[in-house]
């Protein structure tokens, strides 16, 4: 079993929560690919078994520039019954905490995509406990792959 982690991180924060996710998909036995939002096609998430998309919310609410095209790309791709996931880092004093995680969210779910776990957004850089939630998250995705393909 194959699950695609993708991730945009400027600072490094949403990048250490997708390694800590994918730490958690590897601990149910399962394959965890990173790809960088640069390094991945939005056709590419129909290879895996399940999928999960990270992204930092940038200024008062928005997707990262660099998540933009792919985004857009994936109204064209069909994530039907797949199990998903979105998490991000995110700063608490623009007003829109972690938007970008529901943005990505609401995609997942417009390509038919099932959402097995409620969005993670984390203050700023991943604490300890919350990277045990990332490690959870991707435990999660990964179960409920194991039990779509199982």
């Amino acid at each position: 079993m194959k699950v695609i982690v993708v991730f945009a991180s400027m600072s490094g924060n949403t990048e250490e929560m997708a390694d800590a996710v994918a730490e958690g998909i590897r601990g149910q036995g399962a394959e965890a690919v990173l790809k960088d939002v640069f390094d991945t096609n939005a056709s590419e998430l129909t290879d895996y078994d399940a999928v999960l998309l990270g992204a930092y919310t940038w200024g008062d609410g928005d997707l990262p520039d660099e998540y933009l095209d792919f985004y857009d790309e994936m109204d064209d791709v069909d994530l039907s019954g797949k199990p998903s996931a979105a998490f991000g880092s995110a700063d608490s004093s623009y007003p829109e905490f972690g938007k970008a995680v529901n943005l990505l969210e609401e995609k997942l779910l417009s390509c038919g995509a099932v959402l097995a776990a409620e969005g993670l957004k984390v203050e700023l850089n991943p604490s300890e406990l919350e990277k045990e939630a990332c490690r959870e998250l991707g435990r999660r995705v990964a179960a409920a792959a194991a039990g779509v393909s199982g």
